[in-house]
């Protein structure tokens, strides 16, 4: 164990008015302008993540100066360009994906956006990616502190299940308790209390009371135009018959998938027993939700539904995040891996708009009914 002891002295002005204030009620200046801080914590055996809170003023920042350095909170994120370009240029593009979609960053558009465009939540994972850059130890100020409490939940889940995944040391400071359950620290420094308690145990079998609840339910198109701008293609919705859901967090849908039939509509068939295929496509779960992996339960119970009402259900996508959930699921099984190559007509340009992607690998899956885990 060790000792860390942090005096915070402020001034207190004599003008007419503050000793007044102060004079009101017989406050003693010299002592309220005084607060220490003393505590005995072992910070030396392994962890993954570490926890300071504490309510504004209690001397968390300081306790971290104190024990770790003056410039433990550098940060260097520029707002003006996009964070997928402010990684450390010998990272490869595989460690920068990595490190973001860890900490719940996972939509690729948020990544080439300038920083200054995406929302407070998305900000927060972004400079908390940059700041995992560093070799020894991660120190992460004022966590949760400018996003809505579900978010701030959801934010330090992905973190801490990075930590750990990654083998990583991160000590976060925040003013609020109700994340304590979802980072799940090794280790809590409370400076209200002035107390440490050591979770190194306890963490590892653990299990969080609070849930989460999401619902999903048969939508129109109408909120797709929301969640386009956040998916890796076009904004268009396919033609053909469509059936759209959407996933929602109380009354706020947080996330979007359809089911499009690509060929003409045809009757099933009696005879041979052919079904009607619908392929799951346009999956978005919003940034804020990102990394908890709802994309894949939503892609789950809407497959199994539309099973259910007598459709073969197939997807076939190029996100690599959405290959890699599937090849874990026992509800899906791959059946094709292509790499399409895009040939323009004379005297047309390759693009989008024209339905060309050059060199772009492509993945078939489809839906196996399994009594797989709820």
């Amino acid at each position: 164990m060790q000792t860390y002891h942090v005096e915070l002295v402020s001034s207190v002005s004599q003008s007419y008015r503050c000793i007044r204030a102060a004079d009101s009620l017989d406050i003693d200046v010299k002592k309220k302008s005084i607060h220490t801080l003393t505590i005995e914590a072992d910070l030396n055996t392994f962890y993954n993540i570490g926890l300071i809170v504490g309510s504004s003023g209690s001397g968390k920042t300081s306790l971290a100066k104190k024990i770790f350095g003056d410039d433990c909170f550098i940060t260097v994120l520029n707002e003006n360009k996009p964070i997928i370009e402010q990684f450390p240029e010998d990272y490869d593009y595989e460690t920068c994906a990595k490190i973001l979609s860890g900490v719940g960053l996972t939509q690729v558009p948020c990544w080439i956006r300038p920083v200054y465009t995406l929302s407070n939540g998305q900000k927060a994972r972004a400079e908390a990616a940059l700041l995992m850059c560093r070799k020894d130890l991660t120190i992460i100020d004022e966590w949760t502190s400018v996003v809505d409490r579900i978010i701030a939940k959801v934010m330090s889940h992905c973190i801490q299940k990075h930590a750990r995944h990654e083998n990583k040391k991160i000590i976060l400071l925040c003013c609020h308790y109700d994340v304590i359950d979802w980072i799940n620290p090794d280790w809590i420094i409370d400076c209200n209390k002035q107390t440490y308690t050591d979770r190194r145990l306890l963490c590892k079998q653990f299990k969080r009371t609070e849930q989460l609840q999401f619902y999903i339910k048969e939508i129109n198109r109408s909120s797709w135009k929301y969640f386009s701008k956040y998916h890796y293609l076009s904004e268009k919705i396919p033609v053909g018959h469509i059936i759209f859901f959407g996933l929602f967090h109380e009354e706020n849908q947080i996330g979007f998938i359809c089911y499009a039939n690509y060929v003409p509509y045809r009757k099933i068939d009696k005879i041979n027993k052919r079904k009607m295929i619908m392929h799951a496509n346009r999956i978005v779960i919003h940034p804020d939700y990102a990394g908890m992996g709802l994309g894949i339960l939503m892609t789950n119970e809407t497959a199994k539904y539309m099973y259910h009402k007598n459709y073969r259900i197939m997807c076939k996508f190029s996100s690599v995040p959405i290959y890699k959930s599937m090849m874990k699921s026992p509800y899906w099984k791959i059946i094709k891996l292509n790499r399409q190559i895009g040939i323009k007509k004379s005297g047309e340009t390759m693009d989008r708009k024209k339905g060309f992607r050059e060199n772009i690998k492509t993945y078939t899956f489809e839906y196996v009914h399994t009594q797989a885990p709820e």
